[in-house]
């Protein structure tokens, strides 16, 4: 979804040529990347000589790494270190890594956000070795309401909750949709981003917030179901203990720039935008 949203604006840029990797060239997202015309090339984070061909020649990059694809952060550091190396070794100008706060670190050892701690490893690693890098750090996705974080039914049968436990501390979100523009701006203006982490956040809203801007979309009656971080790592769902750890984490405002990010992309989806942009997602509550 990040990488997607990057390529699709910078090929908005012909002074850009725009190479995405991927492991499989031949899946249907890619077939479209490459119909709009991208360089569609085969890497995987796994091979050192995969990546140093798909890297080759290249002024700078966009890098994400996916913990959910194998849920081990020592794994999801060992790619990034990799991807990290070969950048250095390539000479690349401009790096746009997607990274988060290392918790574990930052907490004291407190609280372990296991798809955090990983890539703020990374973010650390290519500081290190003195890569050119920005690192932008995403907020909750706008997108999680449409699949994992939907509204649950009340057993009344008549209303709606949303299962997020937050209490009254405001969280921020951003549609991923909207992560290209705003790269594309980082890469325009590399001497005022290289080096800095940027909080990216289109919005700051309690769950209740959230709850009433559903509401006034849908037109369902949609509620905070008060949940405690707690009770949310009980649910039992694959990553529940993980996802409450993050929601603590959330708890302790992490810094997300609103207004830097609206900056780098004027056409920033606020929640009450994106929702409406998916109202006929919600047809069937």
């Amino acid at each position: 979804a990040q990488g997607g949203s990057v390529v699709k604006a910078l090929l908005l840029d012909s002074s850009y040529a725009v190479r995405a990797v991927t492991r499989d060239v031949s899946k249907p997202a890619a077939v479209k990347l490459k119909e709009a015309g991208a360089e569609v090339v085969a890497a995987d984070m796994n091979d050192e000589k995969s990546l140093k061909s798909a890297f080759s020649g290249a002024y700078g990059a966009f890098v994400v790494t996916n913990f959910f694809d194998h849920f081990s952060k020592e794994k999801e550091f060992e790619q990034g270190k990799r991807i990290a190396d070969i950048c250095k070794l390539q000479g690349l100008k401009h790096v746009v890594f997607s990274g988060l706060e290392n918790v574990h670190k930052l907490t004291g050892g407190k609280l372990k956000v296991l798809h955090f701690d990983g890539k703020g490893e990374v973010e650390e690693y290519f500081r290190q070795i003195k890569v050119p890098m920005t690192s932008t750090r995403l907020a909750f996705y706008f997108e999680n309401y449409l699949t994992s974080c939907r509204p649950k039914k009340c057993p009344d049968g008549k209303t709606y909750q949303l299962v997020l436990p937050m209490g009254a501390v405001p969280m921020d979100g951003i549609s991923v949709a909207d992560l290209g523009p705003i790269v594309h701006s980082i890469l325009q203006n590399s001497s005022e981003y290289i080096g800095k982490n940027i909080g990216l956040s289109a919005d700051k809203l309690t769950v209740q917030q959230y709850a009433e801007i559903f509401s006034e979309v849908t037109g369902k009656t949609i509620v905070d179901s008060k949940i405690t971080p707690e009770a949310y790592e009980k649910l039992g769902f694959p990553g529940a203990d993980e996802m409450a750890n993050m929601f603590r984490f959330y708890h302790m405002r992490p810094d997300r720039n609103v207004e830097l990010t609206h900056k780098l992309n004027p056409d920033l989806k606020t929640f009450k935008q994106f929702m409406v942009s998916k109202k006929d997602t919600f047809k069937d509550l």
